[in-house]
């Protein structure tokens, strides 16, 4: 009997312990089993680029709406004290105006059925109600939002040249009829697939679609209302009329510049590829080496003439760099990127001392930097893309130009003519803060 049990116990303790095992690791098993079942599947490979997609349109948009802030400090720093207030409050109300006539008609005007034309439908835009999925390769409402705050970069351009000068009101009336119907139209011949588009054209983020159209504006806008009172002597001296504070147009043009990765970097349109990384990555690249080309070209060539570096002219020459490079910034190789940006530099300096000579009175150096150097950009496209053509180029430059100065002009000429577009001289010489704004931006400063 003992020896019995002897052989037996262990075989009993084996099943015994295996029983009580299986016991225990059941309701783990099972657990795991129902985890497992209601485990959520990963994303495909287009819902993931999809996301990414949307993801570049909402980074690049807000990096854009950025600029806005960079535009209002760079203004508030190249006017006098007595002007701050109305610019800040133009830059605020510009870039909301240019929001809501984006929507009520800009966008579609830009986009929808343009189909090889010259303009789209004037209607409101709409996107999808919540909730529901998008079709396509990114959210609506992300590209809508992205196109939006490009549309609002236009009507800044505008403001610096003609400030210190110009009425408020009709500012926003140009303003409103800028970013609702003619930059929409320009920008549906390339953007909205029309026929600049067909003809094949390229400006890859805008040195002319956007750039050059506020050039442009403010141009034939710095014509019709005319130069500053005092700016230029009956003898033809320049009479320097310095900024406020070189501090704010630092700090501005910072902004613009870190602004600017999104401008043409989101450009790009797609992330959800390694070779879309990778080409925003040589964006972000070029954008930054053309705007230290920009800077250093304007303080070597400065120093030069001037025997002193002018800050405004570096500013400047930073944000030239970079209007040059927008037309084309993924191709280009580096050294190219770098002359590219310092050409845009040059122009600047050049550029501004020949404004004065034609009494053109432009308070910032919009014209040189967004006009031509947009110019420079987009003709010199097909230096680093051999796949474009310098006749196309040019003729996307003259008819762009064309059709913007001549209705800017037109309608300039109309605001003057009826509500008026210029402040009274006694308006100007006690600033539009206090003749417009009713809030002045140092007032100790001004009343002192």
């Amino acid at each position: 009997m003992t020896l019995q049990m002897s052989h037996t116990s262990p075989l009993r303790l084996g099943l015994m312990a295996a029983g009580a095992l299986a016991a225990f690791a059941a309701p783990a098993l099972a657990q795991e089993a129902t985890e497992a079942a209601a485990a959520p599947e990963f994303a495909t490979a287009a819902e993931t680029a999809f996301i990414f997609n949307t993801l570049l349109f909402l980074i690049g948009g807000f990096l854009v709406m950025w600029m806005a802030a960079g535009f209002a400090m760079l203004e508030a720093g190249l006017v006098r004290s007595k002007n701050v207030s109305m610019q800040c409050l133009k830059n605020i109300a510009l870039y909301s105006i240019a929001g809501l006539m984006f929507w009520i008609i800009g966008y579609s005007l830009m986009y929808t059925n343009v189909n090889g034309g010259y303009f789209g439908t004037p209607m409101p835009y709409s996107w999808p109600d919540a909730g529901a999925a998008n079709e396509g390769d990114y959210s609506v409402a992300s590209d809508w939002f992205f196109q939006m705050v490009f549309c609002a970069t236009t009507a800044s351009i505008v403001s610096g040249t003609l400030a210190e000068r110009i009425k408020l009101w009709p500012f926003l009336i140009f303003t409103a009829i800028l970013t609702g119907v003619l930059y929409p139209i320009t920008g549906s011949w390339q953007w909205g697939a029309g026929w600049l588009s067909e003809a094949g054209f390229s400006d890859f983020a805008g040195s002319t679609l956007v750039h050059s159209v506020g050039g442009w504006a403010a141009l034939a806008g710095a014509l019709i209302l005319g130069a500053r009172r005092g700016k230029y002597g009956p003898d033809g001296k320049v009479n320097a009329m310095p900024g406020s504070s070189m501090a704010l147009a630092t700090l501005g043009t910072f902004i613009l510049w870190l602004g600017w990765f999104g401008f043409n970097g989101a450009s790009q349109l797609a992330l959800g590829s390694n070779g879309d990384a990778s080409d925003i990555s040589r964006i972000f690249a070029n954008t930054n080496l053309a705007a230290c080309g920009g800077v250093v070209a304007a303080m070597i060539l400065t120093q030069i003439m001037y025997k002193k570096v002018d800050v405004t002219m570096a500013l400047n020459g930073a944000l030239a760099g970079l209007v040059s490079i927008t037309a084309e910034p993924l191709m280009p190789s580096p050294l190219t990127a770098i002359v590219i940006g310092a050409i845009g530099g040059v122009i600047v300096v050049f550029a501004v001392p020949m404004l004065d000579k034609f009494k053109i009175d432009d308070v910032v150096g919009a014209i040189p930097v967004h006009l031509l150097a947009g110019i420079w950009g987009t003709f010199i496209v097909p230096f680093s893309n051999p796949d474009m053509s310098y006749g196309t180029q040019i003729l996307g430059i003259v008819s762009i130009g064309v059709f913007t100065f001549v209705v800017s002009g037109v309608i300039w000429f109309i605001l003057k003519s009826t509500v008026g577009i210029r402040a009274t001289e006694e308006q100007e010489m006690m600033g539009m803060d206090m003749a417009e704004v009713g809030v002045e931006a140092y007032p100790e400063f001004t009343k002192a």
